[in-house]
């Protein structure tokens, strides 16, 4: 169904025109000549398709005004003129964890899971106790190291004793020699069952205090977390036996930074290097974030045969999440000529970039493939060519009149 809305004349001598630098104003006398151009260039497109094609968002579709209407309008008409724009490298990339700020946590003793203290999505200090376990074992390393440092003592004494009665000439160097001996085997065993402690993580302080520990408390195990972060995963319950060499525990990270790992194909490694500028683009097209190159792996996937290029992010605000997938833009140096009009220009129009073209009655949508932006200008990869006119001021009233007139408020013809 044609929708008729308000009839645009390409003709008033208010109306403007912009050539590729500048805009001509249309008179009377070029009346027949700006139609005729019209007709032609509407001929020329419903033919043409993606090799410079066009496709009319909805054939149906055009806005008509009158020339008092669209002076008011502002309305202003260039044609589509070619200038060089930098040509990005647009490449896939996935957003990870940085590996250095990822704790596996497991149990440097078996036991029993006596207490949960954090659960899955909670945000933790570096320290800070993540579960408590008894264990039998942690309570027979603390006896047994308790036992030698009391067997340490008393060699130790029996030496004092033994050195003095030999100062006096009353005990043989023999049992001198022997004394020493039973205090340096007492001190090793000793210092052989501290290091067992140090192992499964008990400091020095609690060392020093194991005398005075009540002995409900003697086999306790306190899982910590050695960073700052959140627990995204726990994989252990209540009552549950763990061992030494059981899956993590718990797994905490800090993604306050995150990496960004960008998939380089071969023919475009000879473009990527350190400290290119990087924008991270979500699924629309806004930027993420932006950072620069900060390696090149030297390796080649054997899969998928591309290298990674990766970026290190600041994700303070966690909007980037570690196993999405975005585009990486990279700034190159290189341009290329191509056909570009006024950002301003492109609409969406039914959910396609479009932009409004001139018609012998009017003005039209037309839907048409861009490419990169940079200075108020698009490049225009297909649906309008050189030398063509589009309306490059007044593009989004033409697009709110013809919704208006989609739901019936328009002017009918």
């Amino acid at each position: 169904m044609r929708k008729n809305i308000l009839y645009v004349t390409l003709l008033a001598p208010s109306f403007l025109f912009l050539p590729a630098c500048g805009v001509d104003k249309v008179t009377n006398g070029a009346m027949a000549e700006a139609a005729a151009v019209s007709d032609e260039d509407h001929d020329g497109h419903d033919e043409e398709n993606s090799d410079g094609s066009h496709e009319e968002a909805n054939a149906d579709e055009h806005v008509e005004l009158s020339a008092e209407e669209a002076a008011a309008s502002g309305i202003v008409i260039a044609q589509a003129e070619r200038g060089d724009v930098s040509v990005p490298l647009d490449l896939p990339a996935e957003i990870r964890f940085d590996a250095d700020r990822v704790a596996r946590v497991s149990s440097k003793v078996e036991g029993i899971v006596s207490r949960m203290y954090v659960g899955e999505g909670d945000s933790v200090k570096a320290g800070s106790a993540l579960a408590l376990l008894t264990s039998r074992e942690l309570s027979g390393l603390k006896a047994d190291y308790l036992s030698a440092l009391s067997a340490e003592r008393l060699s130790k004494a029996d030496l004092d004793r033994e050195e003095k009665l030999w100062e006096q000439k009353i005990t043989s160097d023999a049992d001198v020699q022997s004394a020493r001996a039973e205090y340096a085997a007492a001190k090793a065993t000793r210092q052989a069952t501290e290091n067992r402690l140090h192992a499964v993580g008990v400091s020095d302080r609690l060392l020093s205090a194991l005398g005075e520990t009540e002995d409900g408390a003697f086999g306790e195990a306190i899982v910590t977390t050695p960073i700052s972060g959140r627990v995204i995963q726990r994989n252990i319950s209540l009552g549950e036996t763990v061992s030494t060499d059981a899956d993590p525990l718990f797994v905490v990270v800090d993604d306050s930074v995150v990496w960004a790992d960008i998939a380089v194909y071969k023919e475009d490694l000879s473009k990527v290097d350190s400290g290119m500028k990087v924008d991270l683009l979500r699924d629309g097209g806004g930027v993420l974030a932006s950072g620069t190159v900060w390696t090149v792996l030297p390796v080649i996937n054997e899969t998928s045969r591309t290298a990674t290029a990766r970026v290190i992010v600041e994700n303070s605000q966690h909007q980037m999440k570690p196993g999405q997938f975005v585009t990486a833009r990279l700034s190159t140096d290189a341009t290329r000529s191509v056909v570009r009009v006024t950002s301003d220009a492109i609409v969406l129009v039914e959910d396609y970039p479009s932009i409004f073209v001139p018609t012998d009655d009017g003005f039209e949508p037309r839907r048409v493939e861009v490419g990169a932006s940079a200075l108020g200008f698009t490049e225009i990869r297909s649906g309008l060519l050189e030398g063509e006119r589009f309306v490059s001021k007044g593009a989004f009233t033409l697009k709110a009149q013809l919704e208006k007139d989609a739901f019936g408020d328009g002017h009918a013809h």
